[in-house]
């Protein structure tokens, strides 16, 4: 059995900055508080949770305690909310998310409408619209264009979150575009997603089964499996080791392996050991 793991499997920047930022603060004896998963992904949560950073639900008095801002970033109103309730704000957004907030509140301050393409409920796109004065319009690739809420818009500016299936995506801008008197296409897609996808497009044809490695709550890590079920049907989600079946390797050759930007070294690592482990 022939192993081939994907170079860019693993962590991309943003997602370890932000570890390292939340290690940090939490091992220099900070009170380090959360709304949510530093990430999305349950190994690397745990780690995070072992280190003291306690994870949230709503906000109670925050007097000598840190607010971490997590990868995908938050609102206006939420950061607005840590401060009255006396946090300190430590900021973890990864920079390219930030990027995408920047270039929406330039669009809106110049008189665009904002569209947002991407997952209307994931963390990233709800910190996007939440740094608006004016409510934008989400566009879930898994569901139609509202073309009717769109028609109120006559210069529209659209943005991406940053882990979406590029394809898809451009495929959406294209249909929008003649619809607006003026049109900007802002392609946030960032170079971490596209690198992870242009390499899932040739995986699955070079090798008999494929293994992606993430959590079930990871956006990018769905994405790749998105796109490597169509090009080989024996393409697998996994989180850990724990799922595999070994009837999956049967008459396979070789296994092409990839992780999404959210899952630690160590679980890949793992499921490569584990897959030696019961292959001859």
């Amino acid at each position: 059995m022939k192993i081939n793991l994907a170079k860019s499997a693993g962590f991309c920047f943003g997602v370890r900055r932000a570890l390292d930022i939340a290690f940090r603060a939490a091992s220099a004896g900070e009170k380090v508080y959360m709304l949510g998963d530093i990430v999305h992904n349950e190994q690397a949560s745990k780690q995070i949770a072992k280190a003291g950073a306690k994870k949230i639900k709503k906000f109670s008095p925050g007097r000598g305690r840190v607010f971490l801002i997590r990868a995908h970033g938050v609102g206006k109103e939420v950061i607005a909310g840590a401060k009255g309730r006396g946090y300190k704000i430590l900021d973890a957004t990864c920079p390219m998310v930030k990027e995408i907030q920047r270039i929406s509140q330039e669009a809106e301050n110049s008189g665009y409408g904002i569209i947002v393409i991407g997952d209307k409920k994931h963390d990233e796109v709800q910190g996007i619209i939440g740094q608006l004065r004016t409510a934008a319009i989400v566009i879930d690739p898994s569901g139609g264009i509202p073309w009717k809420r769109l028609q109120k818009i006559k210069k529209a500016a659209v943005v991406v979150q940053s882990t979406q299936n590029l394809d898809k995506v451009l495929k959406i801008a294209r249909a929008l575009k003649p619809h607006f008197r003026e049109f900007k296409f802002f392609n946030t897609i960032c170079m971490p997603t596209r690198i992870k996808q242009a390499e899932i497009k040739k995986m699955p044809l070079e090798n008999d089964l494929m293994l992606i490695i993430g959590s079930k709550s990871s956006a990018n890590t769905k994405r790749l499996y998105e796109i490597s079920k169509p090009l080989n049907k024996r393409s697998y989600w996994i989180s850990s080791k724990e799922d595999i079946k070994r009837k999956w390797f049967k008459e396979a050759k070789s296994v092409g392996i990839t992780a999404g930007a959210s899952t630690p070294e160590a679980t890949t690592q793992e499921v490569i050991a584990y897959i030696k482990q019961i292959l001859p």
